[in-house]
């Protein structure tokens, strides 16, 4: 019933140890006898098949939501360490041996202030050159980037393309989340403002097995993502709920997610997340005031957003 998984690379890379599990019984007691574990379920549900839990109680109520009510319909419980730190996900344009890392970013993950409630698929994001210091933006580029990128030639899977690498900063250095091969959502949205030169011209090369770093190039500012969420969200989501404030305009972007247009012509919610207001700055405080004074001119019924984005983890 219980199966460890640990790739070979698994400690050069940072990553913790994982466990799969199966049945309940063998899961309940595996959780029982490791305290320190965080458990997710194997069969992803929207992004919102997971649950950090801090004691055993929260675990097995969680195992009786997986197994017993079947909530995610059918699937194993992947167990994983648990890792604390304050996270950074890393973004790495990959052609084939080269590589350029992207402005770094960190992500909200759960619903409500303070780092409280379910987790979401993000709340908000912030990102700058700035955020983690040089010297352990190296570690992670020769501990994970660089190892990563070599262990895809020596398995035969040349790469082209970006690379999300989802961290988590502990007390013993950087370790490896989660990686995805593409932006992570609402990072993308904190980091491509941040962005400046020829993007396409620097995807086309990179297709076409050139990196180009030469088109492209970052600015040292901040950019702040501030998720406004319909209500229910993450548990559910309300449409039809009509948004106000669109019209107003400033020094910040507003992309559209769950939104669509009604019978009048209006936006209204539809979805989740319902939209991403973005803003920037030379500083952090700066950029988050932008953001969060942005967000607030924009209202719907049952709006959900959080306040301490770009502010928690840097006080």
């Amino acid at each position: 019933w219980l199966s460890e998984e640990t790739p070979d690379d698994g400690a050069r890379l940072g990553a913790g140890t994982v466990f799969i599990l199966d049945p309940l019984d063998g899961t309940r007691a595996f959780i029982a006898g490791e305290p320190t574990f965080a458990h997710s379920i194997a069969v992803v549900a929207a992004g919102k098949g997971v649950a950090v839990c801090p004691d055993e109680a929260s675990a097995m109520a969680f195992l009786d939501e997986v197994f017993t009510q079947r909530r995610f319909g059918a699937g194993r419980v992947l167990v994983e360490q648990c890792l604390t730190g304050p996270e950074v996900s890393v973004f790495a344009a990959i052609v084939d041996d080269s590589y350029l890392i992207f402005t770094p970013a960190r992500d909200y993950k759960r619903a409500q202030d303070g780092d409280q409630g379910p987790n979401t698929g993000g709340m908000g994001a912030v990102a700058s050159r700035r955020l983690v210091s040089p010297e352990v933006l190296e570690r992670i580029e020769n501990e994970i980037v660089k190892p990563t990128v070599a262990g895809l030639r020596k398995e035969g899977l040349p790469y082209r393309g970006f690379l999300y690498f989802g961290l988590m900063l502990t007390p013993t250095g950087p370790q490896v989340i989660e990686y995805n091969c593409r932006f992570g959502d609402p990072e993308c949205q904190a980091v491509m403002p941040l962005v400046k030169g020829d993007l396409a011209a620097f995807c086309l090369a990179g297709a076409k097995g050139e990196l180009r770093p030469d088109l492209i190039s970052f600015d040292d500012g901040w950019s702040v993502c501030v998720i406004l969420a319909s209500a229910g969200y993450p548990e559910s989501s309300r449409s039809g709920d009509l948004i106000t404030g669109l019209g107003n305009t400033g020094d910040f972007r507003v992309y559209h997610a769950g939104t669509r247009k009604n019978v009048d012509a209006d936006w209204e919610t539809n979805g989740g997340r319902v939209l991403a207001v973005v803003s920037g700055a030379a500083t952090r405080e700066e950029a988050v005031a932008k953001a969060h004074s942005a967000a607030d001119l924009i209202q719907f019924p049952g709006l959900q957003r959080r306040r301490d984005i770009g502010i928690l983890n840097f006080d």
